[in-house]
């Protein structure tokens, strides 16, 4: 039995759990609401203060979603309750990032215009420091795609380190070219 699927979610106080039509779970808290639906073979059951996760039967398919179903419950109730929240940094003479409104940012990465990047709904941008962007939201995925798509605008090279990384991403370095 999987070991992640086995174990219960605990749910705090002030988060909500409601089971709908065709398998959907939605999870309510002081952040926001989300709601997802589970494949039919996984049952989601509330048990006092815990969610447990269980399956039908132990074909590959199930024990593969058990444990993939009890970890994304398990993001929405953390989600709801305190949000995720993803840090990048930008490296490079010249490369900033300037806030344009609540979900919107212009970012100068050393290209000849600037690139604009909107925030999806569920998701913010803070731009404590120039050369720093915070993004934050209730949905682990999206943050995390988000975040990715900011990186993909200028990935760290190897030589220099210059472009956008995840704060606590460490980016090998090459030598270079050996002078004579």
């Amino acid at each position: 039995m999987s070991r992640i699927g086995r174990s219960p979610i605990p749910v705090p106080s002030g988060v909500t759990v409601a089971f709908g039509e065709g398998n959907t779970v939605t999870v309510s808290g002081p952040q926001g609401q989300l709601a997802r639906s589970v494949p039919s073979a996984i049952t989601i059951a509330q048990e006092g203060e815990t969610v447990v996760v269980s399956r039908s039967d132990d074909q590959r398919q199930n024990r593969a979603l058990h444990g993939l179903t009890r970890s994304l419950v398990a993001n929405m109730v953390t989600g709801v309750t305190a949000g995720f929240v993803k840090e990048l940094e930008i490296v490079g003479v010249g490369y900033r990032a300037i806030p344009k409104g609540p979900g919107a940012l212009e970012l100068a990465l050393g290209f000849s215009h600037p690139v604009n990047v909107k925030a999806p709904d569920g998701v913010t941008f803070e731009v404590p420091s120039a050369t720093r962007i915070v993004v934050k939201g209730i949905d682990k995925q999206k943050v995390g795609q988000v975040a990715a798509d900011i990186r993909k605008l200028r990935k760290p090279e190897p030589y220099k380190g210059k472009g956008i990384r995840y704060a606590n991403e460490r980016v090998v370095r090459k030598a270079g070219k050996a002078a004579k």
